[in-house]
This record gives C-alpha cells, sequence and structure tokens, in this order.
C-alpha cells in the first residue's frame, strides 16, 4: 500500500461488519409466448427501518446466536454447508423467511406454527429438522465502507415451497410480490421500484439464467473459493456517488486514493487540472482522447512543492505543457518518457525549453529496423536509462524497470515507497496493449512481464485510465489472455495454413468487433513472429520484409 503519510484523506476505519443472510426465493414462470423465466421474491421494507428504509429487498436479517446453537442438534443432525458458520447463516435466512413471511422451509410433521412464538423452538418441539440443504450460497455481499451500519451477508438461492402462502408481517416487512429480475431493473430505472445497489446487481445476476434449476447448478458448481464477495467502492461521477465492484475499471483507483471507503474522489475525465491520487503523486491527462488513447495521456507528476519529476509529459500540446510547467514552477529536476511513441514523448523537449530540466528515457534513432517507423516515433533523450537506476524527488525514490515489448525502448517506473508501478502502454486499464511490429515484439513483452512480477508492486497507474489494484493478478491475467491469443494464432494458422494476417484474424478475433481487426493484425503478427522464433511456424510464413 502507499505510505499512510502520503495519504490525501485522513485514514478512517470502517465500521465491522456484522453477519448476516438473505434468502433469495425462486420460481419459474413462462410467458404468453412460450419464453420461460425466473421469478424472485421481493418484500418493501419498512418506511422507518434504519438500513434502506421503503427499498424492495429478498427477505433475510441478522445472524442471531440461536443460528449457531441448534448446529449439531436435532434440528439439523447433518452440516450441509462447508463451514458451521456458514451452515448457522443457512439457519438465520429460514428463520428470517418464516419471521418476515411466514414461509416455512422445514419439516413439521403436519404441527401448524405460531408466527408469535420463536420459530425454532417450534421446529424441535414437534420434532422437525430444518431444510437447511435446499439453500444454496450464490453470493457475499459486504455493505460499502462508508456505511456507519455495515453486514457481511451470504446471499442465499432456493426454490420457493409448494403450497405456502406468503403472509408479510407487516412490521418489517410489505407488499411481497414475484418479480421478473429484468422487470425490476426496468422498473427501478423508471424511478418507480426502490432497490439499492446489491439488489441491483443480483437482480442483473439472476435475469442471465432461464429457469431456477439453471441458477442452482450455477451455484452448486461453485467452490468455496470461488464464490463472488462484493463490497463495493464510492466515488464522485457527473456530481453523483457511483458505486463500483471490484471488476470495473474505477474500483482500483478509489482503493488507491480511499482506501477506507470515504467518498471524497471525483472519478470524471478532465483536462484542466491535474487530478491528486496521493500527496506526492498528480495526474494530468493530456486532451488526446481517442479510441487508441481513451481519455488521453496520463502524466504523472511525481513529487511536492519545490521539487518534482514529470514522468510522460506527452503529446506537443501548448495548453498541456504549460498546464504542467505551471505546476512544477522552477522544481522540475527530470522529465522522463516511458518510450517514443507520439502520444508520450513529444511535450518532453517543450517543457524541458520551459523548465531547463533534461529529459531521461530510452532511445529509438533510425535504424534497418525503426527506418519505416514514422518520424515522430524517433526519439534522443538527453540521459540514457539503465535498468535499476533510481531517480530521487524529496522523500520519493522512482526505480526504473526496462520493459521492452510494446516498443523496443519501453520503460516502467516503481515508486518504491509507495509500492507503485507507472506502467506507461505495457499494462492498461480495461484493454490489452497493442504490439505493433516491427518495434513491437511479443516474445520481449511477455518476458518484461514475468519480470515485473518478481517487483512489490501493488498498484499500476497506466498512461491511460484510472488507476489500477491487484498488480500482481492484473499481470498474471494479461499473460494468460496472451497466450490463449497465442494458442489461437497457432490453432487458426494449422487450420488455414498461412500466415496472412488478414484471414488469420477472422479466427483468432473471432471474439472482438470486425471493426477493430485491422488494428487486432498487428498484435496477431507479433504473435507470428514469436511462434516463428519459437520454430512452430515456418518463417516462409511471416510476410517478406520481416522474414530477415
Amino acid at each position: 500500500m502507499p505510505r499512510i503519510e502520503k495519504q490525501l484523506h485522513v485514514y478512517r476505519e470502517p465500521a465491522k461488519p456484522r453477519p448476516a443472510a438473505t434468502l433469495m426465493l425462486l420460481r419459474d414462470q413462462v410467458s404468453s409466448s412460450g419464453e420461460n423465466f425466473i421469478e424472485v421474491l421481493m418484500t418493501r421494507r419498512s418506511m422507518t427501518a434504519s438500513f434502506a428504509p421503503g427499498a424492495y429487498v429478498f427477505p433475510g436479517g441478522m445472524l442471531d446466536p440461536e443460528d449457531g446453537e441448534v448446529l449439531g442438534s436435532s434440528l439439523l443432525p447433518v452440516m450441509h454447508h462447508e463451514s458451521p458458520a456458514v451452515e448457522a447463516l443457512a439457519v438465520a435466512a429460514i428463520r428470517e423467511a418464516y419471521e418476515e413471511l411466514g414461509i416455512v422451509l422445514a419439516q413439521t410433521h403436519g404441527q401448524l406454527l405460531d408466527r408469535q412464538r420463536p420459530f425454532l423452538e417450534q421446529i424441535k418441539e414437534c420434532g422437525g429438522q430444518l431444510f437447511t440443504e435446499s439453500l444454496v450460497s450464490f453470493s457475499q455481499w459486504v455493505t460499502d465502507r462508508d456505511f456507519a451500519r455495515r453486514f457481511d451477508v451470504r446471499f442465499f438461492v432456493a426454490h420457493m415451497p409448494e403450497g405456502q402462502t406468503i403472509i408479510a408481517d407487516e412490521q418489517e416487512q410489505f407488499e411481497p410480490e414475484w418479480i421478473r429480475p429484468t422487470d425490476g431493473l426496468a422498473r427501478h430505472e423508471r424511478g418507480e421500484f426502490n432497490i439499492i445497489f446489491p439488489t441491483i446487481r443480483t437482480l442483473r445476476a439472476l435475469a442471465r439464467f432461464p429457469n431456477v434449476a439453471a441458477v442452482l447448478d450455477s451455484a452448486q458448481a461453485l467452490s468455496h473459493e470461488q464464490l463472488p464477495v462484493f463490497c463495493p467502492r464510492a466515488g464522485f461521477l457527473l456530481q453523483q456517488d457511483a458505486r463500483y465492484l471490484a471488476d470495473e475499471l474505477p474500483f482500483g483507483e478509489l482503493e488507491f486514493v480511499c482506501p477506507d471507503g470515504q467518498i471524497v474522489h471525483h472519478l470524471d475525465w478532465q483536462h484542466q487540472n491535474a487530478v491528486p491520487l496521493l500527496k506526492n503523486v498528480l495526474r494530468l491527462t493530456a486532451p488526446n482522447a481517442s479510441m487508441m488513447t481513451g481519455p488521453g495521456t496520463n502524466t504523472y507528476i511525481i513529487g511536492e512543492q519545490g521539487a518534482y519529476i514529470v514522468i510522460d509529459p506527452g503529446p506537443n500540446n501548448k495548453a498541456h505543457i504549460e498546464r504542467i510547467a505551471a505546476i512544477v514552477g522552477s522544481g522540475l529536476l527530470w522529465i522522463l518518457c516511458t518510450h517514443s511513441h507520439p502520444d508520450h514523448h513529444p511535450g518532453a523537449q517543450p517543457l524541458s525549453e520551459l523548465t531547463g530540466a533534461k529529459i531521461a528515457g530510452l532511445p529509438l534513432g533510425i535504424s534497418e529496423k525503426t527506418r519505416a517507423l514514422p518520424r515522430a516515433w524517433h526519439f534522443s533523450p538527453d540521459h540514457c536509462i539503465s535498468h535499476g537506476e533510481q531517480f530521487t524527488v524529496g522523500d520519493t525514490t522512482i526505480r526504473a524497470h526496462l520493459t521492452p515489448g510494446h516498443a523496443s525502448n519501453h520503460v516502467c517506473f516503481i515508486l518504491e515507497q509507495d509500492q507503485a508501478l507507472i506502467s506507461g502502454d505495457h499494462i492498461l486499464s480495461g484493454v490489452t496493449p497493442v504490439i505493433a511490429p516491427p518495434d513491437g515484439n511479443m516474445g520481449e513483452y511477455l518476458r518484461s512481464l514475468q519480470s515485473l512480477l518478481l517487483e512489490p508492486v501493488e498498484f499500476i497507474l497506466p498512461a491511460h485510465g484510472y488507476v489500477m489494484n491487484d498488480a500482481k493478478g492484473a499481470m498474471h491475467r494479461l499473460i494468460a489472455h496472451r497466450l490463449k491469443r497465442e494458442a489461437k494464432v497457432l490453432a487458426a494458422f494449422e487450420k488455414l495454413q498461412t500466415g496472412e494476417p488478414s484471414s488469420l484474424v477472422k479466427l483468432v478475433y473471432d471474439d472482438v468487433d470486425s471493426r477493430l481487426h485491422k488494428l487486432a493484425q498487428d498484435s496477431l503478427l507479433a504473435h507470428l513472429i514469436k511462434l516463428v522464433e519459437e520454430k512452430k511456424v515456418p518463417t516462409s510464413m511471416l510476410p517478406a520484409h520481416l522474414q530477415s
């Protein structure tokens, strides 16, 4: 994690979540057109409830001590879930379904139950047993860190028992209703159906399934380690608070800037002002948004008042360069460039002229290999960076890690004390970097990724897009993605017996919009060159200008 003293906001310990359970009772339905779909039982919470008043929810509630006390008793002689803690939560879900809606998921031997008396006590009196085996874990939701009251909720799914009448308790729950997930989401969009963030995402998940059996089969196939666990993070977008899960792009940035979950960070992309990420890290995004650059090239300004290092000054955009210069003043020590692509380095020379700072990077001169590249790609820094070289600004050490692949002169920079990697185009947020021969090399790219796995970094600050968390996970996923794509290249070659990228691309990138196939041919060719180098494909399959 970044240093505590470099965080922008004083850390506030989030409230400890309390264990709870909720139960999604499902039934199958058929539309008038013969379409199969599912419905889930939902009820409206009391308008005086302390949490989500008036919202439609699934039945459930907090874990009571008695829920765990029945484990191993006659009510529950066999444990059906992976741990006593989860079994107790299943008991809680069954108990709450009865207390709130009068639904009995238990063997009662025909005895009528009294809603005014404790449920578990009555099941024990009649010699019955709880049907915990009918409940399957679907997901786990931990309340957002910014809430004063937090819950750690196990979401279960089960078939609605046949022949039972649903009667709300009219104290905690009101107006029970069977909801088709897509209908509930549409009603919410129209402002007619109040549901909270976890409910929205759960309805979206349920909407993918055609019937109850498919939901249960999918949930049962998950191991304990695979169970989805969600704890959203929130920031401001378009002047409103917006919440994100771990697989969504802004999540990593929110974790980096606000690890305790405070809602203080603005996610809107802007070019006029620098966005503080830490006390010693500013991000100023260049106004060069495009399909290739996303919201624009991120310029990182490292340091604090009086001493700065700029990484990737971006394109030669006068307004952008002047904004950088206004921030650093007379205190700019170095201008570092990750590589020589024209959205990264051209701003270095005019910024150097304004500030007097030297430019450092790896040169890309004119050679047989690079002669065909556009002139804007050629780069001659004042200082040639070496692997492991350190640049110091205040109490921050920036270490260079050479990463050829996306470009032959690509360098990443590690903020040593804050365990953050400034990745240039080597690792990007939400997209896979293009590897374009002749300067790009897929074999070198993968070797560079493997070398970065050895570095002590937890976050990635890419040249395009938001900060990324789970740095090692991102690297592993990127390596796996590239190797999977390479396997498709080899399979397509063996099927077509041609190295013509325009033919191979239709098979290799069949999961990508065909409008992007022209762009994808660059990386496909890089994969093909790697396969030739490994003698898995004959050299004759390469285009003539790459066969030497």
